[in-house]
């Protein structure tokens, strides 16, 4: 990772995944398990959704980031083969996937503007929560991938597929998602997945040089112009059908797992 001032700041708030630091109206919220990759578990979006949940309204600016070396390595594959042992028709499946859905609708809707602070990787899942954030700000070596289709997965995942397609557009979505391959921060850029990216250094300048004229705006001016946008963006996604992300998860893999027997 970078010289990551998170690692420096004051103690904030401790939870089972994450940890939270407050300074003023800006609230962090870091991925806080850099020994697997801060890879998406039921249990980082439960911590995730309560924090949501009981975010101070005098917040205005929210920062997601990650520690360790990667922003966030994806959907954790052996809580996904735990899940369907316990129960071959995806019942857990589709609980952690109407978790993931709350949680990205939650960044999406979410009354401060939200900054993803991207370092490393983001695959997958981790790739889902920055694209929920309003502003994303990524380092120079800063990677993406969607490898869900070589993984057996469709790629319906808290609403990603409609957010990049409507970031991005249908047919640059369709070579990622259908090639898997991965690709540079530069390449994120030009696609719009990131509107900026800096050297790693210079990571947190970027978050502060975009926080600091946010927190002065009118709150009230801030809340209508972000549900503007939001609704705006929702309007061109006419046939979002990510509702059923969950269900189409569950079902494709438990009719995997039943073909293949494993």
């Amino acid at each position: 990772m970078t010289a990551l001032s998170l690692t420096a700041l004051p103690p904030g708030s401790v939870r089972q995944t994450l940890r939270t630091h407050r300074e003023g109206p800006v609230l962090t919220i870091e991925l806080n398990t850099p020994e697997h990759g801060n890879t998406v578990t039921d249990a980082l979006l439960d911590d995730l959704l309560a924090v949501l949940q009981d975010q101070d309204p005098a917040v205005r600016v929210l920062v997601l980031t990650g520690s360790g070396g990667d922003f966030s390595l994806g959907g954790d594959r052996g809580e996904f083969a735990r899940h369907l042992a316990a129960d071959p028709t995806g019942s857990g499946i589709r609980v952690s996937g109407t978790k993931a859905r709350r949680v990205c609708d939650a960044l999406t809707g979410n009354p401060a503007v939200t900054i993803a602070r991207v370092h490393g990787k983001a695959i997958g899942a981790g790739m889902a929560l920055a694209l929920a954030c309003d502003l994303r700000v990524g380092s120079e070596d800063a990677t993406f991938r969607l490898p869900e289709l070589a993984l057996g997965l469709p790629t319906a995942w808290g609403g990603l597929l409609p957010r990049l397609v409507n970031e991005v557009g249908a047919a640059r979505v369709r070579e990622l998602v259908l090639t898997g391959r991965a690709f540079t921060a530069a390449e994120a850029h030009s696609l719009s997945i990131l509107q900026k990216v800096v050297p790693a250094h210079e990571l947190d300048a970027a978050v502060d040089a975009w926080a600091r004229p946010i927190v002065r705006r009118p709150p009230a001016a801030l809340r209508v112009t972000k549900t503007l946008l939001n609704s705006l963006s929702a309007a061109s996604r006419l046939a979002d059908v990510s509702a059923l992300d969950a269900e189409l998860m569950a079902a494709v893999v438990s009719e995997a797992h039943h073909v293949h027997g494993d």
